[in-house]
């Protein structure tokens, strides 16, 4: 059993001082605020404790691909253009440099804050497109680089098997995605046995131009339980083919024709009608959001106010790893708010700290994302924790109400001192455990990779 004791915790009902929180295997068993800290307790003394967040949406390979694709090309560049370049990239990945990617954004994403991570896993073939002797050999991949680091895993394989609507034929740098149905269920039975106990697993059908309505339905149908998630209206050109294949924008669709619910999360959902802006929220999905993402690629903004005013649901994905910075993300969905509408504070409520807003909402919805008990300290929860050092120049004036809106505001990201991700202790004095190690192996995979590019 782990004892933590801290001066301040935040609880499902607000801030707490003097706060002793046990964990016994994997899960928090008690919560007492206003408690002494006995001898054998983990004093995090000048630390205030929160529950560590779950970073709904991500695509590791994509790490290696940061700051290569930031140099304009001859016609305008676009999210379709940088997809060009990212499937150029992907074809000359091999397994062990999948694995050794994934447990370097996984390092970065413990030492951001995240506890656990949803991988949107779309990568599942040999170079050249055909299947592995074991064709989870990459799942197993991603599997491994979560264990080694520590990360809470919930594993998506993803359902490709189209390069647009109509049914078009996959491209040549599509061909390591491509799976029909009854393979890609192949490949999430052959994945479950090798997650670890707190590991989750679900299914994405990767969006309405790359499956079709049957082919979602049939996944429904395969995974009774557990999390679905889909990317839709990242782009106006999707909603564009979209509408002209099925005379319904992405969002509608999923609505009126797949039924989405609390299980969903839609990835993106940057283009939406005021009336799927409402249809959205009122379902119970999440909205995954990943604003760093979403203005790399020139994606758009989010209706967010509008869908926190039907009580919508979101959360925040690190998705191409461009820069993985967990108060970024939500200081970056605040500010393109403010930007657009001209306002300052918009997404909370009057009088309301905007830090601890999104901080909490995110927390629920990646949770609920995720499948994954986490997101608040309370007994039976995972022990999903990150400490922040109340020491750091920019925390140590500010007030226990004001520590979120320094994080996220005023540049301490580098105040997360402590990680843990059930229970595993994997972030100490702001540094993963194992970071030398893991950093060591990426840095001998990318010269591998540049030199076959």
């Amino acid at each position: 059993m782990t004892a933590l004791w801290a001066p301040e915790a935040l609880l499902p009902d607000g801030w707490a001082e003097n706060v002793r929180v046990t964990i016994q295997g994997g899960r928090i068993a008690s919560v007492v605020a206003g408690a002494d800290a006995d001898g054998d307790d983990r004093r995090l003394t000048g630390r205030a404790l929160l529950p560590a967040m779950a970073n709904l949406h991500s695509h590791t390979f994509q790490r290696a691909m940061a700051g290569m694709t930031e140099r304009r090309g001859d016609t305008d560049d676009s999210f379709w253009t940088w997809r060009d370049l990212m499937y150029r990239f992907v074809g000359a990945l091999e397994p062990a440099e999948i694995e050794a990617i994934a447990a370097f954004a996984f390092v970065e994403m413990l030492e951001a804050g995240y506890g656990s991570v949803a991988e949107f896993h779309y990568l599942h073939h040999q170079r050249d497109g055909t299947s592995y002797g074991n064709p989870a050999e990459l799942s197993h991949r991603i599997i491994a680089a979560a264990t080694e680091t520590g990360i809470g895993l919930t594993l998506l394989p993803v359902l490709y098997t189209y390069a647009g609507t109509g049914g078009r034929a996959l491209s040549y740098g599509q061909r390591r995605f491509g799976n029909d149905t009854d393979s890609l269920l192949r490949i999430a039975d052959a994945a479950r046995p090798a997650l670890a106990e707190d590991g989750g697993l679900g299914v994405a059908p990767h969006s309405l131009r790359a499956v079709s309505l049957d082919q979602i339905a049939d996944l429904k149908a395969a995974f009774p339980h557990g999390p679905l998630h889909i990317h839709a209206a990242e782009q106006t050109a999707e909603v564009e083919a979209i509408v002209a294949a099925h005379s319904a924008r992405p969002v509608e669709l999923l609505l009126d024709r797949v039924g989405i619910d609390e299980r969903w999360c839609v990835v993106h959902a940057t283009h939406m009608t005021d009336g799927e802006t409402r249809g959205l929220a009122l379902s119970g999905a999440v909205a995954g959001l990943c604003p760093i993402t979403e203005a790399n690629l020139g994606d758009g903004l989010f209706n967010a106010t509008d869908f926190m005013a039907a009580r919508g649901a979101f959360g925040v994905g690190t998705d191409s790893n461009v820069e993985i910075a967990l108060a970024g993300e939500l200081r970056l969905l605040e500010y393109g708010q403010r930007i657009h509408h001209r306002a300052r504070n918009v997404m909370s409520g009057r009088g309301a700290s905007t830090g601890e807003m999104l901080y909490r909402t995110a927390l629920a919805g990646g949770a609920k994302a995720l499948g994954r008990d986490c997101g608040a300290i309370a007994p039976g929860m995972r022990g999903d924790l990150v400490a922040l050092d109340r020491t750091h120049e920019t925390l140590a004036p500010l007030t226990t109400g004001q520590m979120l809106d320094g994080f996220i505001f005023a540049g301490s990201a580098k105040a997360v001192a402590d990680v843990w991700s059930a229970g595993r202790h994997m972030v100490q004095d702001g540094r993963h455990v194992g970071r030398h190690t893991v950093a060591q192996r990426y840095t001998t995979a990318m010269k591998q990779i540049v030199d076959r590019l």
